[in-house]
């Protein structure tokens, strides 16, 4: 054993792959804290991260834990690059996959056209055989039939496949029996079922789940195990966790064998470390916004919980009603507006900005790698708010000319200036990204004025304060490392598994019963899992909710079960809490009975999560921060001399107002006329906004 305890964290964006490392002396307890940033390398992200961890210096032998997050899963699904997937579903449901839901958004469009199936008809078989939603076998399964239908997936270059039989969500007796043939039919085919993923009801919902697991399996296998071979060649030999999209972390054996769950695993990582920050500064209701340079996505975190949903769906939008993953995923909005997202103009002479971006390669124009679109980050240099002269953290000499260029082309095609057109970028963008913001809170009854905005991300700090002004929040605050926030995250996250479990039955005095019965099963279930894998059951502990509704109505509400007694005093406590829940989210109550609609069961188990310490204070002065000043375009408010600051020379206690702009070497804060910053015990930075 070293000396030192090394921890690592790194992160895979749509432009950059961002790193945190925390090195602890063993004897003093002294942390000692590195970040990185590098450029993001698709196809082979894997070369990406052992760049940054290069750049960063870090000896990968002495290493003993590593976390990774990543955007493969995400990017296998929007670009169509996995594998050909063959689906296996009972009798009579071949169609479930195209027949989806009635959800369409553009409801009358009369030629409005449904997305296609990530598995075309030709590659939909079924077998004989059913399970009635009690979970009772009323037609035995029949296997005969599947030495052929596995025959013609070999002839037709299938690759992966997924199980999805009806009602498997109540027994999952069938779908095993067909899994373990198939495995010894066709060993080493990529096979997913949904039991495996999910025990929620929705044929549709789960069918798609499975397939897009099977679709994406190939792929993580391959990348994780580049990844995995490429740190084992550089000398690692620690333990290798990944991000989950359910704010946890997750054995890379268990993301191999279900990646699906890494959908969204690099944002939900930003909004667990937002959490945290939010319970250390004493601010646990915060709005969370997340910028980087290809996307901005935000969620509402309320007294420090962050709020995880089965309900998700990608590709969801104005024109299309996406497809849906019935996975544990952070409860967010995404929006296609980056630093690199691409400002354009339509055919009615109308200004855009995304949801194109520019990425890594070519990037920004400013980047001088051949760029020639203008995007949010080459406005921002325009209008001085990031300096040419600290672009990157001084490590890329802005291509001043290539940005003029671009934004007297957009100027051209609107009859406007360069500097209007960049204003215009700004404002765009910022309306963009209020209405993500807005999406999360007001739309969900819940005003912003009651919440604390926590930005972060290379773009989140630029845009924050102006963000923040037009929401009327008190209070927007910039975390320290705030470029390389979303790793910090996760190295402030749990190993967590959800379990969710449908179980349909009136809430009445005998609910406990089955209640009891199935909280009891899962967990069993879970600490056998725990103990496969030489994880010690005594660091795991256990969150309880149940899922409740009035009866015959479709929406139901998580209720936490935390000292509950399952007795009919606790089904009394349970039904109260449920409509006090209810009238929270949807304004109102109703005199009808109520039932329960399933459990959500979530089990963490411990890890060496980081503790943040307080930033030392050497009395430094506030004037030895200040490297000088120039004119900012505040865009609405006009352009104004601001103060510059370093903000690695930023201490604890320091308080000045704006305007000013505090330049770090993974992001830019700015700071408006009006507004006053202090910075806190952890170098975090307050926003007065009001």
């Amino acid at each position: 054993m070293t000396s030192r305890a090394i921890r690592v964290a790194t992160d895979v964006g749509g432009t950059f792959t961002d790193l945190v490392c925390l090195e602890t002396d063993r004897v003093t307890g002294r942390q000692t804290i590195r970040t990185a940033k590098s450029d993001t390398t698709p196809p082979e992200f894997e070369r990406g991260v052992l760049n940054v961890l290069g750049k960063a210096g870090i000896p990968l032998a002495e290493v003993d834990s590593m976390v990774h997050g990543t955007t493969v899963i995400i990017n296998a699904l929007t670009e169509r690059k996995g594998a050909k997937v063959g689906l296996i579903t009972t009798e009579g449901f071949r169609d479930c996959l195209e027949i989806g839901r009635g959800n369409r958004p553009d409801f009358f469009n009369m030629m409005y056209e449904k997305p296609a199936p990530f598995v075309p008809r030709y590659l939909r078989r079924e077998v004989r055989g059913r399970v009635d939603y009690l979970g009772q076998e009323t037609t035995a399964l029949d296997l005969t039939g599947l030495p052929g239908i596995l025959a013609d997936f070999r002839a037709d270059g299938v690759q992966a496949l997924a199980i999805c039989l009806i009602n498997s969500y109540a027994n999952p007796m069938h779908e095993q029996a067909l899994l373990a043939a198939i495995r010894r039919d066709w060993p080493g085919v990529a096979v997913v079922a949904s039991h495996e993923i999910t025990r929620e009801w929705r044929e549709f919902e789960r069918t798609n789940t499975a397939v897009l697991s099977a679709y994406v399996q190939p792929v993580a296998a391959k990348y994780l195990g580049r990844l995995n071979d490429g740190l084992l060649a550089a000398g690692f030999d620690g333990r290798l966790n990944v991000m989950q999209s359910n704010c946890g972390v997750d054995t890379i054996e268990a993301a191999r064998r279900i990646p699906i769950t890494m959908v969204e695993s690099g944002p939900a990582s930003g909004f667990r470390g937002a959490a945290e920050l939010g319970r250390l500064i004493g601010e646990p209701n915060v709005l969370a916004l997340d910028i980087g340079g290809t996307t901005a996505k935000c969620s509402l975190i309320r007294d420090g919980q962050v709020r995880v949903t089965s309900d998700y769906w990608i590709e969801r939008d104005a024109r299309s009603s996406g497809y849906p993953i019935m996975v544990p995923v952070v409860d967010l909005v995404e929006i296609g507006n980056g630093g690199g997202s691409i400002a354009w103009v339509d055919e009615f002479s109308k200004l855009h900005v995304g949801p194109q971006s520019a990425g890594a390669n070519p990037g920004p124009a400013a980047y001088g790698r051949g760029g020639e679109n203008v995007t949010t980050t080459d406005a921002n240099l325009k209008l001085g708010r990031i300096s040419q002269d600290y672009f990157c953290g001084g490590e890329v000499v802005a291509d001043m000319a290539a940005v003029e260029l671009g934004l007297q082309r957009l100027g051209e095609q609107l009859g406007l200036s360069p500097v209007e057109v960049a204003r215009g970028v700004i404002r765009i963008a910022n309306s963009n990204m209020i209405n993500a913001l807005k999406l999360v809170s007001l739309n969900r009854g819940y005003d912003p004025r009651d919440f604390t905005l926590v930005a972060f991300g290379g773009g989140g700090a630029m845009h924050a304060a102006a963000l923040g002004k037009e929401l009327n929040v008190r209070k927007v605050v910039i975390p320290a490392g705030a470029g390389v926030f979303s790793a910090w995250g996760m190295m402030m996250s749990d190993l967590r598994r959800d379990y969710m479990l449908s179980r349909l039955a009136s809430l009445d005095a005998t609910a406990g019963t089955l209640l009891d019965t199935a909280v009891r099963q899962i967990e069993e279930a879970s600490l056998a899992q725990f103990r496969s894998e030489s994880i010690d059951p005594a660091i795991v502990r256990f969150e309880r909710r149940a899922r409740v509704r009035y009866q015959n109505q479709e929406n139901a509400v998580d209720v936490d079960l935390a000292g509950i007694s399952m007795d009919a005093a606790g089904m009394a406590e349970l039904a109260t809490r449920f409509t006090s829940a209810y009238q929270r989210e949807y304004g109102y109550q109703l005199p009808n009975p109520l039932e329960l609609v399933g459990l959500h069961i979530t089990a963490f188990a411990a890890t060496d999560k980081l503790e943040m310490e307080r930033h030392p204070v050497t009395g430094r002065a506030l004037a030895e921060a200040r490297k000088g000043r120039r004119l900012v375009d505040y865009a609405d408010e006009g352009i104004h001399d601001a103060e510059i600051y370093n903000s690695l020379l930023l201490e604890p206690g320091m308080t000045f107002d704006g305007p000013a702009v505090i330049e770090d070497p993974g992001t830019t804060i700015v700071v408006h006329p009006g507004q006053r910053v202090s910075i806190d015990a952890w170098a975090n930075l307050h926003i007065e906004t009001l």
